[in-house]
């Protein structure tokens, strides 16, 4: 389970939910309203103040990068510091069927991870950053706009894994203005207002 206790964001107020295994959060809210910095937070991206926790364990209990590899974040636009995707994933021998089998799951084609970055498109991008975030198995996921640049498709495709994700125990948050991908796969939403409307109980939690 992830537990977050009194996150403090910018001029957001407060922030304290969980989400528990087999569970998906929605982050729903206008644009500029903060669910960007709210999951690159969770991810210790960024310097905040509050208490995040991983099955009990608090965030300054563990070293920064075991934090990161158990709390996946996975960004709208994806970040590359190689030449090809191939370089940016784990390399031991039990990775390797995992991210083929990744790859085949998301509709990708097998060479797509030794292509040049440059020459592959924003979707297929998109989605080998969804391979990268599951390949070593995380406990939480967090995803930006995780369809954003999809055809429907490939969209279905990526709503499939997500829901298999959660099947298999992992908490999911999503930050998405897709309000078709919220009602097919939240457990409960936090609903974030516009800034200009921002008052003190301006985030709150609902159902789906």
């Amino acid at each position: 389970m992830l537990r977050v206790e009194h996150l403090r964001i910018g001029s957001l107020p407060p922030l304290s939910f969980a989400v528990s295994s087999g569970e998906c959060l929605a982050i729903e809210g206008p644009s500029g309203s903060g669910k960007t910095r709210i999951l690159r937070a969770i991810a210790d991206l960024d310097p905040v103040e509050g208490q995040l926790f991983l099955d009990g364990a608090e965030r300054r209990e563990m070293p920064p990068q075991a934090w990161r590899r158990a709390v996946r974040y996975a960004a709208a636009e994806p970040g590359w510091w190689t030449d090809t995707p191939r370089g940016t994933l784990p390399a031991t021998p039990a990775s390797r069927p995992r991210i083929d089998r990744l790859v085949s799951a998301l509709g990708l084609v097998e060479d797509v991870l030794d292509r040049p970055v440059t020459l592959l498109s924003t979707g297929e991008r998109q989605r080998i950053a969804l391979v990268r975030a599951l390949a070593d198995e995380p406990k939480v996921l967090l995803l930006d706009e995780p369809t954003g640049a999809l055809d429907v498709g490939a969209t279905a495709l990526v709503e499939e894994l997500i829901r298999f994700q959660l099947l298999a125990g992992r908490s999911v948050l999503i930050a998405s203005h897709d309000a078709g991908l919220i009602a097919r796969l939240a457990h409960a939403r936090l609903q974030l207002a516009p800034p200009q409307d921002r008052a003190p109980k301006a985030a709150r939690m609902s159902p789906p």
